[in-house]
């Protein structure tokens, strides 16, 4: 696995508003490989194209495998205004593989499916914890920092108050 862990208790600052968006696709009918392999090679197509463009506001993201029909992938986007404005231009990946997918599905009749959800996530509302782990998640989209005194527990990470009294 091709990332060393990173020593010690560590946890990505919540300091800042973000866009958490599930994307995933299911194969209704492994046998129509015509159906599915399309849309799994426009997934991989499209976050080629995100990671090759620092600007579009793609910070990070994770591909969840549960074989043999689910694929998910996690991202963490800086904005919802950014996700969409991926979403709808017309010189991106995505518009032309959505438009593919539409036309496909149609005449496939369900063989494979797709789904998303976007969460608007404001800053001080979410907490994270790493141990023993390479830079992944919101930690990956944010960077980390060793964990202290003052986000010693989940409580303190999540909504930022100090034990001390500070």
């Amino acid at each position: 696995m091709g990332e060393a862990p990173q020593t010690g208790r560590r946890t990505a600052p919540n300091d800042r508003d973000l866009v958490v968006f599930l994307l995933g696709t299911r194969i209704n009918e492994l046998t129509a490989v015509r159906s599915w392999i399309p849309v799994i090679i426009a997934f991989r197509r499209m976050l080629a194209e995100l990671r090759a463009a620092p600007d579009s506001g793609l910070l990070a993201f994770r591909i969840l495998y549960r074989p043999p029909r689910l694929v998910t992938t996690v991202q963490y986007w800086e904005s919802a205004e950014k996700l969409y404005a991926y979403a709808s231009d017309p010189a991106g990946r995505h518009r032309p593989a959505w438009t593919d997918f539409y036309r496909r599905s149609k005449a496939a009749g369900g063989r494979v499916g797709i789904w998303h959800e976007t969460y608007l996530v404001p800053a001080r509302s979410y907490e994270s914890i790493y141990v023993a782990m390479p830079e992944s998640g919101l930690a990956r989209a944010f960077g980390s920092a060793p964990v202290d005194h003052r986000t010693d527990r989940a409580n303190d990470r999540l909504r930022g108050v100090r034990r001390d009294g500070g």
